[in-house]
């Protein structure tokens, strides 16, 4: 099961926008594991990924995230993820397991998207993004598409 578990998380930022059908066993799944947060888990996952992006070479200069701060994220997004598996979901995993193991990766995917929703969702966020748009020059575009 750990390397299961290891394996998903390697392939799972990969793996967002992949669009798996979804059958009874995958929703029913998706759905335990999205019903299931709470919301400081749901700010726990906003911390683990925002952490993890920090990783990034393109990205670690913005960042003072400690190694420690990323491993303490890790760790919690792992517990995380062994609970929906083994309480909360248990019964929806089984059958994940037994019929489409796909389903978990999808699922796990599912729940990775919601920090992403919050974040877009938060008015500072939405603000520093169309402030953003104050630096398109308008002219220029107009200029080149105009025949």
């Amino acid at each position: 099961m750990k390397h299961i578990i290891a394996t998903l998380t390697l392939t799972l930022m990969t793996s967002l926008c992949m669009m798996l059908p979804l059958t009874a066993h995958a929703q029913a799944l998706d759905t335990c594991f999205i019903d299931s947060l709470t919301g400081k888990e749901r700010k726990t996952l906003m911390k683990w990924m925002f952490l993890s992006m920090s990783t990034h070479p393109e990205l670690k200069a913005y960042s003072k995230v400690t190694p420690e701060n990323l491993q303490i994220a890790k760790q919690e997004f792992g517990a995380l993820i062994t609970r929906l598996m083994v309480e909360d979901c248990y019964h929806e995993t089984q059958a994940a397991l037994r019929t489409e193991p796909q389903a978990i990766q999808q699922a796990i995917a599912q729940i990775v998207k919601l920090p992403i929703k919050d974040v877009v969702a938060n008015t500072n966020v939405r603000s520093a993004i169309s402030d953003s748009a104050k630096h398109v020059d308008q002219a220029k575009i107009k200029q080149a598409f105009t025949p």
